[in-house]
């Protein structure tokens, strides 16, 4: 049967009522703030004596509703306070005991803020919050230890104390066992705390089976080489124990069994000798962080197995190596997930195998200062997730290859200070940095970057580079760093390097450019470096360069330039260094023409002309 249009209407005006009801009802059963909570919360309040970015601004009498307050979070059943975060407020004041009030408390966070207990201290009462789960002190500064009534707290799961200042010092604990009494933590970070005076700190946290995060970063730890007979720590996820000056025997570590860690960092630890061969047996590993161990280290493990192994960074530890035979040693499996590989500055030897499909999921290759020899090889272009190839400061021969330029991520080049020949690579259309300077490449610049709209950084200095400046670098407007110096280049300065918005870094030096200085520019506020010494640059000096106020290095020496100094140029008050010298130059110029470059460190004037009057002297 058909319903008739005045049923239906009835029908939409009955829903519509019905759903008003369920609303209002709805309304009712939200929880609104207990009353004690909130006159807990306004206590605590009275003791902030300056609030800088008025966070609490709404803690205020009249808003009834503490649970709609800045940083107070209400439990949606019961309406009892269970979270306060203050984290990051730079409060200044006291920590009122009426917190003590808000019984239900699981979340405190008072990072980075300047509040603490009567005279400075951290207030004991924090030990009696007995729901709390989260608790974050870091960054804060106080008079006195931390009280050990902290260990009170059976129900923690999170503990952050890192950063914590003592009369704006770090603070030194000198007893920290009563973390054994909180058996639920799982987040424990302490760095940058001093730790000194703790020789079995790893005994302590052995003790707390339920850590899967530990952070003692830059604690003053002095070993890690404690014996556990029976190691508890099964679910330790990530440990992080940079900074600290172990300098024993790699392989003594206590955390080399802790088949759990997916994160370890032992950066700057200054340890010794080979890495252990339960080193392989780390099969959860995804991040290593081994740098900077003082090139004392060795490797010879072979962790073809650490197949969820994704950044690996080894930079300044190994003593030398073989890079043949290290790549070899990678993880080797269905997924490759090697993402990261850092081994700058590790006196490194041979060359690199043509063969790396192990390492296809690199997004970065880092070989800096090594003393690689041979080619680049040409599986490189098979490297297609690559991002940043950077192996400036080796030994590397012959071309470069062509297939590089082509890679479909690549965004930051750097070969430089290494032997290539031959000529710069095609495509390079995706790069926002490249460096191939201190080389012996030759030929024209023929980037093929037709669209170098991303390009930010390009430096091909101390090569021999032929040919003129192409017009095709007026696309790069982005540029802000561009140095073509000590090359053969020929030809005149593309006017259309006026277009660069951003450049702060110009330097065509050392070359056989010819022509006037005639950029198409009426704004290069951002330049800070203009470098065109040692050229056949000919006509006058442009009064533009008035318009550069951030020059800090001016250099036209070395040239045919003619006619007077521009008086604008005294408008370059940040200018440290001034070279104008072997020009042929005219016209008078006098100390006080210059009273204004009140910043200038450097002037060179000699052998650019005759002066009438007393000529200003070169000074440094």
């Amino acid at each position: 049967m058909a319903r008739s249009p005045a049923n239906f209407v009835l029908l939409l005006m009955a829903a519509a009522t019905w759903s008003f009801f369920l609303a209002a009802y709805a309304g009712r059963l939200q929880p609104s703030c207990i009353g004690r909570e909130r006159d807990a919360l306004l206590a605590f309040n009275q003791g902030i004596s300056d609030d800088p970015y008025d966070y609490l601004e709404s803690w205020r009498q009249e808003r009834q509703d503490c649970c709609q307050w800045a940083g107070v979070t209400c439990d949606n059943a019961t309406g009892h306070v269970v979270k306060l975060d203050l984290g990051g407020t730079y409060l200044v004041g006291q920590i009122s005991p009426s917190l003590l009030s808000l019984e239900h408390l699981e979340y405190l966070n008072l990072n980075w803020t300047r509040l603490c207990g009567p005279d400075g201290r951290v207030p004991e009462f924090l030990g009696s919050l007995k729901n709390l789960r989260h608790l974050d002190l870091s960054g804060m500064s106080f008079s006195a230890l931390l009280p050990p009534k902290l260990g009170n707290l059976s129900k923690l799961e999170y503990l952050d104390l890192s950063n914590i200042l003592h009369f704006n010092k770090r603070i030194v604990l000198t007893d920290i066992s009563w973390l054994t009494r909180l058996p639920l933590l799982v987040h424990l970070d302490m760095s940058w705390v001093n730790l000194s005076s703790i020789a079995d700190w790893p005994l302590v946290m052995n003790k707390i089976p339920s850590l899967e995060l530990l952070d003692l970063s830059a604690c003053s730890l002095s070993s890690a080489n404690q014996s556990l007979t029976h190691l508890d720590l099964t679910t330790l996820h990530f440990l992080d124990l940079s900074y600290n000056f172990f300098g024993h025997p790699i392989a003594s570590g206590w955390f080399w069994n802790v088949t759990s860690i997916k994160y370890l960092d032992l950066t700057g630890t200054s340890m010794c000798g080979p890495f252990p061969d339960s080193l392989a047996n780390m099969t959860s590993l995804q991040q290593l962080a081994l740098s900077y161990m003082g090139n004392e280290a060795t490797m010879t493990v072979d962790l073809k197995n650490l197949c969820d192994l994704e950044d690996l960074s080894l930079d300044g530890s190994l003593s030398s190596g073989n890079i043949t035979e290290f790549l070899d040693k990678l993880p080797r499996c269905s997924s490759n997930r090697l993402q990261y590989l850092s081994l700058r500055s590790n006196n490194m030897v041979g060359i690199l195998p043509n063969r790396m499909g192990h390492l296809t999921n690199l997004s970065l290759f880092d070989l800096s200062y090594n003393n690689i020899t041979g080619a680049i090889p040409l599986g490189i272009r098979n490297l297609s997730s690559l991002e940043s190839l950077l192996l400036p400061s080796n030994l590397l021969t012959g071309a470069i290859p062509l297939g590089v330029g082509n890679l479909p991520c690549l965004e930051s080049l750097h070969i430089s200070n290494n032997l290539l020949t031959g000529a710069i690579p095609l495509g390079l259309r995706n790069c926002i940095e490249v460096d191939l300077s201190n080389n012996k490449l030759s030929g024209p610049i023929q980037l093929g970057i037709e669209t170098c709209t991303r390009l930010l950084y390009l430096d091909l200095s101390y090569n021999s580079i032929t040919g003129p400046i192409p017009p095709i670098l007026e696309n790069c407007t982005k540029l802000y760093h561009l140095t073509l110096s000590n090359n053969l280049l020929t030809g005149d300065i593309p006017p259309g390097f006026g277009n660069y918005t951003s450049l702060q870094y110009l330097s065509l030096s050392s070359n056989h450019l010819t022509g006037p200085i005639q950029l198409e520019t009426v704004s290069c506020t951002t330049l800070e470096v203009l470098n065109l010494s040692d050229n056949n640059i000919t006509g006058v000096i442009p009064p533009w360069l008035g318009n550069c106020t951030s020059l800090r290095h001016l250099s036209l020496s070395k040239n045919h330039l003619t006619g007077h100094v521009p008086s604008k140029i005294g408008l370059l008050g940040n200018l440290t260094q001034l070279d104008l010298s072997n020009n042929n130059l005219d016209g008078v110029i006098t100390e006080e023409h210059l009273v204004s470059l009140k910043n200038l460190e450097h002037l060179d004037l000699s052998l650019s002309w005759n002066c009438h009057g007393r000529c200003p002297r070169a000074r440094t």
